[in-house]
């Protein structure tokens, strides 16, 4: 699939330059603006799984001096769009539906993002990708599932 799909090519093209990481995590947030309030960095990206990270710092605070719950939402939603866009295949298409999460311990620390699915899910109809965020120590601070549904693209004419 590396092959085939574009955004896995751009991620691979990327990681040859210098600072390849930064500037494709650059390039990838700009699909949406509020991406880039959290200054994102996709560490890892590969069908049906991706993982960022993003440093607590004041603009993502909230008023006891944690990462706040939109910044984390942030993070999932670019993950799972990563995720989506690595590994759906040509003749589909997708747009979030809904998100579950669930919010578990204090985000004290910088956060990691997980976000993966099942390799198998990518069919026509609700498709759940896992979704999870973490403190330096390891513990889930947030975890849950993004629902996306997937079409087929329209016959171009």
């Amino acid at each position: 699939m590396a092959d085939t799909n574009y955004l896995l090519r751009l991620y691979h093209k990327c990681l040859k330059l210098p600072l390849g990481r930064q500037v494709f995590s650059r390039m990838f947030a700009r699909k949406a603006p509020y991406f880039k309030t959290i200054r994102p960095l996709i560490t890892e990206l590969r069908p049906n799984f991706c993982e960022l990270r993003f440093a607590k710092r004041k603009a993502v605070h909230n008023h006891i001096g944690t990462v706040h719950a939109i910044a984390l939402c942030n993070g999932l939603e670019m993950a799972m769009g990563a995720v989506a866009e690595a590994s759906i295949p040509k003749h589909l298409r997708w747009i979030p539906k809904g998100m579950q999460v669930n919010y578990t311990a204090k985000a004290d620390s910088d956060i990691c993002i997980q976000a993966s699915c099942d390799p198998d899910a990518w069919q026509v109809g609700d498709v759940a990708i896992q979704v999870k965020g973490m403190r330096s120590d390891g513990t889930v601070v947030i975890e849950g599932d993004i629902i996306i549904y997937v079409s087929a693209k329209p016959e171009r004419k």
